[in-house]
């Protein structure tokens, strides 16, 4: 089975028609239940260095998973071949594992009343009429722009472009068979400035789901350029406490680390610090998360959930308190609740701002730290603790002062997301987490 077109109905159908078929089998080779999610992307990418091609990429990626219940028993198989006999030798494979694992009581497919009876269409495959050549020139004309904003940008890591399209089809034995397309454009660049002795590096992106959405090329080289430039001459910070405002892009993965305590794995594992913490006040009154999966063309939109699951509309904090938890159907049986159509994940949670621009926010903070990077992986999701290494500016009055970095930010989870001070209308909409930028009421910032 070789289509050429992800997005086209026509692949879509033949995809559905495999999946129906490898159900079929493994009903007949006595599975009780079974699902099969099958997944096809196609895409361009380009990199351009310094003017020069650096790599030009085409992909072609397929796989085909299976999952078979005998009783309370479960096997799963896989395969990159989507071939009839390929497929049917996996059925068997994932059949040959279940008679021999042991029986949990939790497992099964998601509870057949919950599957989407309806698939809407979230407008999320817009085709871009691309090829290496053109893209090649946007890339040129991202890196362009960003080397011709300062003398002292001096190297580039380079422009890039890349255009993905794809289709996701997932059934199962209570009759739910769904699929929809999808596309993914983007366009970056990455550039280094140097000043005296120092070095810095900076970049800015794009993404959307179709390509008139995103931002030009100009426009993206000439803000990794100044955000390059910006952090010359950075300094390193005496060791304080003070208040640290996240820039958006850092702010979504704040809100990533409440989800990663409040997903279903780590609830029922014991392991998150926010244990049981449904109907606990978490955030000041005014914080709400929402979660709005069909916002039509939204990067973390999707009518169903990895298991079938109808997804919608739900708020996940309510006037600072956590309403509930992130559940697929195995974490939701394990704590006795229903999943909450998150198998695969949050989809465009929408983090409620105070209204301020991020002028605004800037003033709100007065003195204190602004980051723009941060380093390595230093959060403990079973404690809360958090540090990490920052760069960013220093802010006086409301103003940026001067760029700093080799600092480390450091508090407990708990008492920053209490101590949330304003979430700014500077909404960033790259990803599944939709939110401005976050103000922190204090941290501990170890420099020298």
């Amino acid at each position: 089975m070789s289509p050429t077109d992800p997005t086209s109905e026509g692949t879509r159908s033949r995809l559905q028609e495999l999946v129906r078929r490898s159900l079929d089998e493994a009903a007949r080779g006595g599975a009780t239940q079974a699902e099969a999610a099958v997944s096809l992307d196609t895409g361009l990418s380009v990199t351009v260095r310094l003017g020069e091609v650096e790599t030009l990429e085409y992909q072609r990626d397929r796989g085909m998973g299976i999952t078979v219940y005998v009783g309370k028993r479960k096997g799963s198989a896989s395969t990159a071949d989507l071939s009839w006999p390929a497929v049917a030798e996996t059925v068997t494979k994932a059949l040959s594992i279940a008679r021999f694992t042991a029986e949990d009581e939790c497992s099964g497919l998601a509870d057949a009343a919950l599957m989407a009876r309806e698939v809407p269409d979230l407008e999320l495959a817009h085709a871009w009429d691309i090829d290496a050549e053109r893209a090649i020139e946007l890339a040129r004309r991202a890196e362009s722009a960003a080397l011709a904003v300062d003398p002292r940008i001096r190297n580039s890591e380079g422009g890039s472009v890349s255009s993905h399209a794809g289709a996701r089809v997932y059934g199962n034995t209570h009759g739910f068979l769904g699929a929809y397309p999808y596309t993914t454009h983007s366009i970056s660049c990455v550039v280094l400035g140097q000043q005296d002795d120092g070095m810095q590096r900076d970049y800015w992106y794009s993404t959307a789901r179709e390509a008139s959405a995103l931002e030009s090329p100009e426009e993206i080289g000439r803000r990794a350029g100044r955000r390059t430039v910006d952090r010359l001459g950075a300094r390193k910070l005496g060791t304080r406490k003070a208040p640290v405002l996240f820039a958006a892009e850092m702010a979504r993965g704040l809100v990533g680390h409440f989800l990663g305590a409040v997903r279903g794995g780590p609830q029922y594992r014991k392991s998150s610090f926010l244990c049981g913490a449904a109907g606990q006040q978490l955030f000041p009154s005014w914080v709400g998360m929402v979660e709005r999966p069909h916002l039509k063309r939204a990067l973390g939109s999707a009518p169903f959930d990895n298991e079938g699951v109808a997804t919608r509309d739900r708020a996940l904090v309510d006037g600072g308190v956590l309403t509930g938890y992130v559940l697929d159907s195995y974490s939701a049986r394990k704590l006795g609740l229903a999943t909450t159509g998150n198998a695969g994940g949050v989809h465009n949670l929408e983090v409620g701002g105070t209204g301020e621009d991020f002028e605004g926010i800037l003033r709100r903070l007065d003195t204190g730290l602004l980051v723009t990077e941060l380093l390595g992986q230093g959060v403990n999701l079973v404690t809360g603790d958090y540090s990490r290494g920052a760069a960013g500016y220093w802010v006086e009055r409301g103003s940026i002062a001067y760029p700093v970095h080799e600092v480390t930010i450091a508090g407990n989870l708990r008492d920053m997301y209490r101590g949330l001070v304003a979430v700014g209308a500077d909404v960033d909409i790259r990803g599944g987490v939709r939110t401005g930028s976050i103000l922190v009421e204090q941290m501990t910032i170890a420099g020298d």
